[in-house]
């Protein structure tokens, strides 16, 4: 007897539906920064959505009235969502993770002669430069952010074809320049070691940690960018007198070289996130509003600081590689190490300099690329380390002055591409160019053979 009532017992603890089934909860009851996935009925705004505990939702609202089918759609981090409101007008679009990102009304789907009310907009919420209905948008201190529209009759803001070119090729020579940090580090460390290192990305995260971790004492962050160079120097001399020194003093292969820094790259990433979590952090001052500068140009104090430490390092690369007797050095070992070591050039201390060097660069590099993504996250560097490696092969392999090149050209591609081709698919366009450039010159824009500089 007690058996059977065990049995029915738990059959009806394991049935999911019947007559006395608790209906399911709304997503507003049960999308809390408690839950690991958000819960949404399928006739719920983004209930074909993949949900998760972060998202946006709202109202739009046209003279008090709800307004169905307009299509809204959210960009950011390589992830983007559409979705329409409902018969009441609500929508909402759920995201991977806590960040900034772009929030788009489709103008095309909105009723004849109306717009979104500049003056009705939410707190802290303005229309992205040269548009009506284009919005930067990012969560509170909750996972969720409500973003209630109301339209008004106006006539929309447009941007012309023209002007969004010129506006996105500064922002690509601005992508360019950063990428050209890192993209001459591995340019420096492949010409004289002749490794290919995919730890390179580890090494950007890295300087965006170290100014996280600067920047959360307090420290402002003109003081913070030189710590995190510093920091950099540490880490080259750090990697090389602990790990690549002594691998190449036991005559280890450059295959093998390179499966170690594959390796090395794997524990690197997986330090950062056991120390930083998975979420994405935001350095001071990210997101600052844009200045309008020379017609549709526009760019934050954040970009212009960026544009300025990027051409002030890669003119300090420069002069050193051409002006200085260690640089000259460096461009012997690339040459033909044999003949520099007996002309009497130290070739293990040469090669221990581009280390810092290039770890330097990356750093810095890292600290920018959070300000452009924007966000510090335990995995940045990989999703830029496919294209610094397309821009160094583009510019030509052990060509510091070719990676230069290669990396605005493949900022610039990217940037550009997103005219015509989806924002998460930006990056498809400047690696089909890369081929087709190498197709015609296989050795790179600036590639000669074991040559640098």
């Amino acid at each position: 007897m007690a058996g059977a009532l065990m049995a029915a017992a738990m059959m009806l603890l394991a049935t999911p539906t019947g007559a006395n089934a608790a209906p399911p909860a709304s997503a507003d009851a049960v999308a809390s920064a408690d839950t690991e996935t958000a819960l949404v009925a399928p006739d719920e705004p983004g209930g074909d959505q993949e949900q998760t505990q972060f998202y946006f939702s709202g109202l739009i609202n046209f003279e008090d009235d709800p307004v169905p089918g307009v299509e809204v759609s959210i960009e950011g981090g390589g992830f983007d969502a559409t979705t329409v409101t409902d018969a009441d007008g609500r929508w909402r679009l759920y995201v991977p993770e806590k960040d900034t990102y772009t929030f788009i009304v489709n103008e095309d789907t909105l009723p004849e002669g109306v717009i979104v009310d500049p003056t009705l907009l939410p707190e802290g919420i303005a229309p992205v430069q040269g548009t009506s209905a284009s919005f930067e948008v990012e969560f509170g201190l909750t996972n969720s952010r409500v973003l209630n529209l109301f339209l008004g009759e106006g006539t929309r803001v447009t941007t012309s074809f023209v002007d969004q070119f010129t506006e996105r090729i500064v922002n690509g020579i601005n992508f360019g320049l950063l990428l050209a940090l890192a993209a001459v580090g591995v340019s420096l460390i492949f010409g004289t070691t002749g490794l290919t290192n995919f730890a390179h990305a580890e090494m950007l995260t890295f300087g965006a940690v170290m100014a996280l971790l600067f920047a959360g004492f307090g420290i402002p962050m003109w003081i913070v960018i030189p710590l995190v160079l510093v920091a950099g120097v540490a880490l080259g001399w750090g990697l090389d007198a602990g790990l690549w020194k002594p691998l190449r003093r036991r005559g280890i292969g450059l295959v093998q070289l390179m499966i170690v820094s594959i390796g090395l790259s794997l524990a690197g990433r997986y330090v950062f996130q056991f120390f930083i979590g998975g979420g994405t952090y935001q350095l001071p001052g990210a997101g600052s509003p844009k200045i309008d500068l020379i017609g549709p140009i526009s760019l934050s104090v954040i970009d212009m600081w960026s544009m300025g430490i990027s051409v002030l390092a890669l003119a300090g690369v420069a002069y050193w590689l051409l002006r200085t007797r260690i640089g000259k050095a460096t461009r012997a070992i690339s040459d033909n190490p044999g003949l520099a070591a007996a002309s009497g050039i130290n070739v293990d201390r040469v090669i221990r300099v581009v280390w810092m060097l290039s770890a330097s660069l990356a750093a810095i590099a890292g600290v920018l690329w959070a300000y452009f993504r924007p966000g510090v996250k335990w995995d940045m560097g990989m999703q830029v380390l496919l294209l610094i490696f397309a821009a160094v092969t583009l510019g030509g392999l052990g060509t510091a002055f070719g990676a230069l090149i290669g990396s605005l050209i493949v900022g610039i591609l990217v940037e550009v591409s997103t005219l015509w081709i989806p924002s998460d698919l930006k990056y498809v366009g400047a690696l089909v160019v890369l081929i087709l450039i190498l197709l015609v010159r296989p050795q790179g824009i600036l590639g000669r053979k074991e040559r640098l500089g």
